[in-house]
């Protein structure tokens, strides 16, 4: 029995890992460059709009007997608030939680997705729920998550100068999505991920339908397997 549990736990941890075991089979999809550069556009540009509230006045220079005035910044045309909402501005995506439901790029966004809401009141039913993972895992950053959030890393990284570019020269003017992901990023390539949004009620009614399908399938499960 010790045996077989560590079997269990080994396998359990391989598939949930960065370089888990075949990704068809564990049912992980990995986001592309189109969906690592929408998530990294729109999470820097919601932490510029969280820092540019203040009205701070930044006094730039130093001076040792303060005769010569410092020379005064506003704080949100400032280098310093790019690099503070760049700090830490992909930790965000471990806020986000995989949408199975959804089969397009916003299947990566925060919020419970509504398969495991289901999920969830099936167990607080006492209907028995498997899934191959532990319960208290269930809503733990998935692989595809923690993946991303390395992604969004690199890139990042990689266009650091051409964000402070935008950043400096065409911020209010060009959507980050737009410089960044369509004209550098994915220059000459697909970027339809960019305009994928969520909230229609075509794409509500094929998740309620898919949910409700996975819901039965669940439920007929349990009841096999209790019998």
């Amino acid at each position: 029995m010790l045996l077989v549990n560590c079997a269990l736990l080994l396998n359990l941890l391989f598939a949930w890992s960065v370089f888990g075991g075949p990704e068809e089979e564990q049912g992980v999809k990995y986001a592309n460059k189109c969906e690592v550069c929408k998530v990294l556009a729109v999470e820097l540009e919601a932490r510029l709009d969280e820092t540019g509230k203040t009205h701070d006045v930044l006094e730039i220079g130093y001076s040792v007997d303060d005769i010569i005035p410092k020379k005064k910044k506003d704080y949100k045309k400032s280098e310093l608030r790019l690099l503070e909402s760049m700090e830490n501005v992909c930790e965000r995506i471990l806020e986000y939680n995989i949408h199975k439901e959804r089969t397009d790029s916003t299947r990566f966004a925060r919020g419970t997705s509504q398969t495991f809401k289901t999920l969830h009141n099936l167990v607080d039913k006492g209907i028995k729920v498997e899934l191959g993972i532990p319960y208290e895992l269930w809503d733990k950053p998935s692989v595809e998550i923690t993946t991303l959030k390395t992604q969004c890393e690199d890139m990042l990284e990689s266009y650091e100068a051409d964000i402070e570019e935008w950043y400096h020269t065409h911020q209010g003017n060009i959507p980050l999505t737009r410089y960044l992901c369509t004209d550098r990023v994915l220059k000459e390539q697909n970027d339809s991920c960019l305009y994928e949004k969520t909230g229609s009620k075509d794409e509500k009614k094929k998740e309620t339908k898919k949910v409700s399908s996975d819901t039965e399938n669940t439920k007929d499960k349990s009841v096999k397997q209790e019998l």
